[in-house]
């Protein structure tokens, strides 16, 4: 067996992985598959702080002295969302033309530009509100790392393992909407750089807040994160692919029906994300929002790695179909409690309400990233069961090539729930005065992504059970 160890000529590229060979996993792969994704881990949390920065940051801009609508702010919590999710289409392709190494180092390195504008920005009240689009904008780079970091960790565990590794990546990388919500509130409230980082704002009270933390908190850690990547990981030759060999997803039909349900459950969790903040501020202005805000996200990262360790043991298309059938039931919840024209209402209720769908988009995120190298393992058996040895085993090559490369256009058009979840709350409380015909419409779409599950999926006889 040759060796796995990377040679002082080849550097951090590994030309001979096969995780799928027990031997070899057992040998080496094992080590090398962990130490790729515990780094991978802090610099998707680090890409997931700097996305949702605006989630922590917009309801504090008219505090201190920033005149803008609720509307507006609305729109800066939802563009880093549509940003993110556009780049993830690029991104989902470039660990297999770029190098997961390469691009980890590179992708955490970009996330500095939008920290420290938005530093700059936040600390004059003069500037302009399309400064701060443009940065929310930026935020997105953080949003599309996660395409290439979850297609990077894909390639190096073999197909019994991907759902650990996938969940505790992704479910880990999530705690960075949470820690960004919890953080910035507590930094924002002290001269923790002193004079290098600039004055304190003044609030209408007369309080200091040091908004500018917000962006300058992340830049010692992403530093480290990039160094960190460039020194210790790994490229591999096995995940190098032509675009046409990864673009043939887009001719698969159970391509874009994961892409749907992903919508469902990632799109919930990372738009309830950016959304949460400034719904809790609307609809109950009593309460400080930031107090409350990071929970969610923060119970929802941790029950991605659950939601992955049980779709390896259960399979991923029973436990889906049960999430959405309790994300209708928590949706509803969430209206039950939530107040009318200004009246009545109740937090706790709703509170309680918005945790469950969390939890269940989280436990979701994971089983749907299972289901897609089940559902492309199966597809290439079928189309090879007939073929030579040497075919079936190009064949599992193009299923590891096409299911990674679904992962990452999936996590793509899922992200984009980070845009419209926020985006339609603001609209339907402009159009109708409240977020219900929002959240009216989430279960209709949930009831689609129900039927999905269970047609292709769920049922007996489903076309492709996992």
């Amino acid at each position: 067996m040759a060796s796995i160890v990377p040679t002082k000529a080849e550097g951090q590229l590994l030309n001979d992985w096969r995780p799928e060979d027990a031997d070899f996993w057992k040998s080496d792969g094992n080590r090398i598959a962990s130490r790729n994704l515990w780094i991978s881990i802090p610099a998707l949390l680090l890409a997931f702080a700097v996305w949702m920065m605006f989630s922590a940051v917009a309801i504090k801009l008219k505090d201190v002295g920033f005149h803008f609508t609720d509307d507006q702010l609305f729109w800066l919590t939802a563009l880093p969302g549509l940003s993110g999710a556009t780049l993830r289409i690029f991104y989902s392709y470039l660990v297999s033309m770029v190098g997961g190494r390469r691009w980890t180092a590179i992708s955490t390195a970009s996330l500095m530009i939008p920290a420290v504008w938005l530093g700059i920005a936040v600390q004059d009240t003069a500037t302009p509100y399309w400064h701060f689009v443009a940065i929310a904008i930026l935020c997105g780079f953080g949003g599309g790392n996660f395409a290439s970091s979850m297609s990077n960790i894909s390639f190096f565990y073999p197909k019994s393992k991907q759902g650990y590794a996938l969940g505790m990546n992704a479910g880990l990388g999530n705690l960075g909407v949470s820690a960004t919500q919890f953080l910035i509130p507590m930094v924002i409230s002290m001269g923790i750089f002193g004079a290098v980082a600039g004055h304190p704002q003044l609030t209408a009270d007369g309080k200091e807040m040091y908004l500018q933390n917000a962006g300058y908190l992340w830049l010692p850690f992403l530093l480290v994160s990039t160094l960190a990547a460039w020194f210790g990981m790994n490229d591999l030759t096995t995940a190098r692919s032509k675009f046409s060999e990864q673009s043939v997803i887009f001719s698969r039909s159970q391509n874009w029906l994961m892409c749907w349900l992903y919508m469902g459950t990632f799109g919930s969790f990372i738009g309830f994300s950016a959304g949460f903040p400034m719904l809790i501020k609307t609809q109950f202005p009593e309460i400080n929002a930031l107090t409350y805000a990071f929970l969610g996200p923060l119970v929802g990262a941790l029950a991605r790695p659950v939601g992955g360790w049980l779709s390896d043991k259960t399979g991923g298309a029973m436990l889906t179909f049960w999430v959405f059938v309790l994300m209708v039931a928590g949706v509803f919840g969430v209206l039950h409690f939530l107040p009318v024209d200004g009246q009545g209402g109740n937090f706790t209720g709703f509170l309680i309400s918005f945790m469950a769908l969390f939890i269940l988009s989280g436990i979701g995120n994971a089983s749907t990233f299972r289901m897609i190298p089940i559902i492309f393992r199966a597809f290439h058996d079928r189309k090879s069961s007939n073929r030579t040895q040497e075919e079936k085993t190009a064949s599992m090559r193009n299923a590891g090539i096409e299911s990674a490369a679904t992962i990452g256009f999936s996590s793509a058009i899922g992200a984009y729930g980070g845009f419209f979840i926020p985006k339609s709350y603001g609209s339907s409380i402009a159009l109708t005065g409240g977020p219900q015909a929002a959240l009216y419409a989430f279960i209709v779409f949930y009831f689609t992504c129900i039927a999905i599950t269970w047609w292709w999926y769920y049922r007996k006889r489903a076309p492709y059970p996992c």
